[in-house]
């Protein structure tokens, strides 16, 4: 009896460490909806201080990683102007 309570405990705390879709995210303003282009996650997109331009979350059957929001025509999606690399 009390491993099964002690089963269900472990994965009701598994649980609660998966993240939820949405949480921690900022609400996007209706112009980032409309420029960016299909395939996107736009529920997990965040504006980096370093940059900032939205990245979001893609992820895969291997790893989740940061990609840029990008438009259709793939220019990544910024509040600010980007500079060249010199």
């Amino acid at each position: 009896m009390y491993r099964v309570a002690f089963l269900g405990l472990a994965i009701a705390g598994l649980a609660a460490c998966e993240p939820i879709p949405g949480e921690g995210t900022i609400n996007l303003p209706e112009q980032v909806i409309a420029l960016a282009g299909p395939g996107q996650d736009l529920t997990t997109a965040r504006v980096l201080e370093s940059d900032g331009c939205y990245w979001y979350e893609h992820t895969n059957v291997v790893e989740t990683t940061l990609l840029p929001l990008r438009t259709v025509d793939l220019r990544p999606i910024c509040t600010r102007p980007q500079t060249p690399d010199a």
